[in-house]
């Protein structure tokens, strides 16, 4: 089913009833994210257990609160060896008369406060500055659940409480440490999850004005190895010369993966093209926090090589610090590089790729072994369906200027995993952040006109979907 141009388009007037259907709940909205944001979750084993389980049950009291779900629980998926996952939060009021069944994602823990010298403001306590909401998780993604419950309300409010068009809610419990059960989730609750459309709410705009569906991401591959050239470490005064040591060969193995213009050296490897967006240095230097007189390496476009080309960067060494080092040749390094690969490249081909060049570039016959391995999937959506072209319209109509779609030069892996599971389904992934978000990086930050605009295209996105009859 594709829409005409004309009927992915929103009418004044219901554009301007959605933004002041916003407006009346948006204080509401902001006071129920400050108290997510007050809620330090976070699904790594150093922090409290108890503090995800809060603000899991917090969560799921926002959705029960919406009163539309036939449906409303915390839930866990075990994988592996009998693992338990973080908690989870599922919601489901069922299509009527042929309507869309709709699936809204987010997640609902956080990333560590990081050095808390280097925040301005409290990190889990929401200070309003310039526009904007600095707390831990603000951008990252407790914005992306207060949107869907604001525009699920919202969409109450236009439609009224017996509307018919399906609602799902799935807000993960563990994003930020890798989604480790995550498949296994989707296989125990697919009963729950199954829907025509998937939202995802993780993801960024153009600007805090132009705001923006994301089409492509780049996919991961991650390589630990070590480097060997000697089976015991021995003085560097008695047998250096003539004997390699390891740190020295893994620093020219090193150097081998990028060309003399910083282009990743690697062959076998997909490129791209990316959308041409207005993207200068001068942007990019601002925004990365590059110092001056530092130079961009690699060739294409800016975009190109954020977007569509292979980055490639090594993550972690392990040697010796210089604060207890001695006059020794190392016998053995170990090195992590992760590897961005482009849309339309298998990780799987990467990686033997990657490995292949590690091995032949290896000097002096030093001794390459492989080591633990993650491996993530690109994505590019598919832009022929109705919902990429209801949420294009929907997105220009709140906020007044054209949507565009967009690369990120980052990783979400489990999408695919919701394509292998939910193939039929549409995918849009959409987000509240901005460039100046740091999401992440201390003084992360959400921009409250950028979320409010977010609010009012998914409540218009709703509304319209309450009007189609796609079965």
């Amino acid at each position: 089913m594709n829409l005409s141009p004309e009927s992915s388009k929103f009418d004044s007037i219901t554009v301007t009833l959605a933004k002041e259907k916003v407006a009346a709940r948006f204080p509401e909205a902001i006071a129920r994210l400050g108290s997510l944001v007050r809620i330090p979750g976070i699904a790594w084993d150093a922090f409290p257990a108890e503090d995800l389980e809060r603000s899991a049950t917090a969560v799921a009291e926002l959705l029960t609160s919406t009163g539309v779900f036939e449906t409303v629980e915390v839930r866990r998926a075990t994988y592996g060896n009998d693992k338990v996952g973080a908690p989870a939060v599922v919601a489901r009021r069922a299509a009527r008369n042929g309507r869309p069944q709709i699936l809204l994602y987010a997640h609902h823990d956080v990333q560590p406060p990081g050095d808390k010298s280097e925040w301005k403001t409290p990190e889990f306590e929401p200070t309003l500055m310039d526009g904007r909401i600095f707390a831990r998780g603000a951008a990252d993604d407790k914005a992306g659940i207060i949107a869907h419950v604001t525009a699920i309300q919202s969409l109450v409010d236009l439609a009224g409480p017996d509307f018919e068009i399906g609602l799902s809610v799935f807000v993960e419990g563990e994003e930020e440490a890798g989604s480790p059960s995550f498949r296994a989730f989707l296989d125990q609750n697919r009963d729950i999850l199954e829907a025509d459309v998937i939202v995802v709410a993780d993801s960024a705009n153009w600007t805090t004005t132009i705001p923006a569906l994301t089409t492509t991401l780049r996919g991961l591959v991650s390589q630990e190895f070590e480097v060997r050239t000697l089976d015991h470490a021995v003085h560097s005064g008695m047998y250096g010369g003539p004997i390699p040591d390891a740190m020295t060969a893994m620093i020219r193995l090193l150097a081998t993966l990028h060309d003399e213009n910083g282009n990743v050296a690697v062959r076998g490897l997909v490129e791209g093209k990316a959308a041409e967006l207005e993207y200068d240095e001068a942007a990019l230097r601002t925004d990365s926090g590059l110092l001056d007189g530092v130079e961009l390496i690699g060739d294409g476009s800016i975009l190109d090589r954020i977007w569509t080309k292979p980055a490639l960067t090594v993550i972690g060494i392990d040697g010796m610090n210089v604060a207890t080092s001695s006059n020794t040749l190392l016998p053995a390094v170990k090195a992590k590089v992760s590897m961005r690969i482009a849309p339309g490249q298998e990780p799987a081909e990467a990686l033997t790729a990657l490995r292949r060049h590690l091995s032949e570039n290896a000097p002096f016959g030093a001794r390459v072994e492989f080591g633990e391995v993650e491996l993530g999937k690109p994505f590019k959506a598919d832009d022929s369906g109705w919902a990429k072209q209801l949420a294009s319209g929907a997105l220009s109509a709140a906020f007044g200027n054209e949507s565009v779609d967009i690369g990120i030069g980052g990783s979400i892996p489990f999408i695919a995993d919701l394509v292998q599971v939910f193939p039929n389904a549409q995918i849009l992934v959409t987000g509240v952040e901005d460039a100046d978000s740091r999401a992440h990086s201390p003084n992360e930050s959400v921009h409250l006109e950028t979320l409010r605009g977010a609010m009012v295209a998914e409540t218009l996105f709703l509304a319209k979907g309450n009007e189609l009859r796609i079965n």
